[in-house]
């Protein structure tokens, strides 16, 4: 009996002691040692560290300011004095009732149809020079190079091309066009010429995105398709155009926001004369030119959650979906 309890116990009573260690071993490497919390709290914490500069530009020139013209748009502020009388929906009202401020976006019409034209021309060319053609990094580079120009530089450049006796009237002259038509001083296709010039400034941006896009798609697709002896209008049909259909619906997104907010092109060449004022020409007008900071503040409201309730509109009719061209 004794030899038993010997043998349990290690035959001594520091035995005990020492079983006793032993079954306490295992818990303490059970519990994460101090260092091991502290690397993981310096885990946790390294990408926000990454993050924090990104943030604080984003809430201090985005979100804050944004909170500010809410507020601002239940004011008459004029944008100098200190004084801000809160008028309510006052502003809100005037901007859906008079006819000056909601009028304007009759404009936007012709800035949409000629993002479509963009698209089109930017799709056109991205699916020709997707494939093998002469000098097609040339054309690409051509068809880049005005997205980099700043919009102010083209405002400029089309402003001299447009002017009455300019680069346009001398071209059609050769052409035997004696009386051409005032570019921007007629009302009835002053807005089309700055529509086309959107275009033109534009293009490259579509053009990119479709271009990257359909380089996406597997090469062995074509390969299957040439062997079955597809045309390249099949190609576009069955291929390309269901492979870029997140492209496309981004695009139509871009057209609908860039032609609610078209500023730079009207502004610099037009000033917003002769029925060519958009809304964001008018809400500057109104804030700067007239002191109004309240009612223009209002405004960017109203545009804000138009293009908001648009998108999301677009986004519930043609949804994102995986498209699956195996």
């Amino acid at each position: 009996m004794s030899t038993t309890h010997t043998t349990a116990f290690g035959g001594a009573p520091g035995g005990v002691a020492l079983l006793e260690v032993e079954k306490e071993a295992p818990r303490q490497g059970n519990r994460p040692s101090r260092r091991r919390l502290n690397l993981r709290g310096r885990n946790r914490l390294t990408p926000w560290l990454y993050a924090a500069a990104a943030l604080i530009l984003l809430i201090t020139f985005t979100y804050v300011p944004t909170v500010n013209m809410i507020a601002y748009s239940f004011t008459n502020w004029d944008g100098l004095s200190r004084d801000r009388d809160v008028v309510g929906l006052a502003n809100y009202v005037k901007v859906f009732t008079d006819p000056r401020y909601w009028q304007v976006f009759f404009v936007s019409l012709y800035y949409f149809v000629a993002s479509f034209v963009q698209i089109a021309i930017a799709l056109y060319f991205a699916t020709i020079l997707s494939f093998k053609t002469r000098f097609r990094n040339f054309f690409k580079g051509v068809l880049f190079f005005p997205y980099l120009l700043n919009g102010v530089a083209v405002g400029f450049i089309f402003l001299y091309l447009f002017q009455p006796g300019g680069t346009l009237d001398t071209v059609l002259s050769v052409f035997g066009v004696q009386d051409p038509p005032h570019w921007l001083g007629d009302p009835d296709i002053a807005n089309i010429s700055l529509a086309g010039t959107s275009v033109w400034r534009f293009t490259g941006l579509s053009f990119v995105l479709f271009l990257g896009a359909i380089q996406s798609i597997p090469g062995e697709l074509y390969e299957a398709s040439d062997l079955d002896g597809a045309s390249r209008w099949q190609q576009f049909i069955y291929i390309i155009a269901p492979g870029i259909k997140r492209i496309i619906s981004l695009s139509f997104i871009l057209a609908i926001a860039g032609s609610l907010s078209v500023f730079e092109i009207p502004f610099v060449m037009t000033n917003g004369a002769n029925g060519t004022s958009t809304f964001v020409i008018q809400t500057i007008q109104t804030a700067f030119n007239f002191q109004r900071v309240g009612l223009a503040s209002a405004m960017a409201v109203v545009l804000l959650a138009i293009v908001l309730t648009v998108t999301w509109i677009q986004r519930r009719l043609v949804p994102d979906e995986d498209v699956n061209l195996s």
